[in-house]
């Protein structure tokens, strides 16, 4: 069983790209870099992520919440 656990998380990782922002589908993100007429330097990347490394943190950071009150 735990065989089976390891082949599908290789499979994930091994299936999308793992960048500076997370996994995703593609190894490089569609970001479009542009100064406005001020000066400001903006940088806009689209939402192409698997998920995350903030949405695996706050996996591990996510408790179970207890029950509160009467529970019987």
């Amino acid at each position: 069983m735990i065989k089976i656990y390891i082949l599908l998380l290789l499979a994930l990782f091994f299936s999308g790209c793992v960048n500076k922002h997370g996994v995703s589908a593609k190894y490089y993100s569609d970001c479009s870099e542009y100064y406005d007429v001020q000066g400001y330097y903006h940088k806009k990347c689209g939402d192409d992520d698997i998920f995350t490394y903030k949405d695996i943190g706050d996996a591990f950071k996510a408790k179970k919440k207890k029950p509160q009150g009467n529970v019987w």
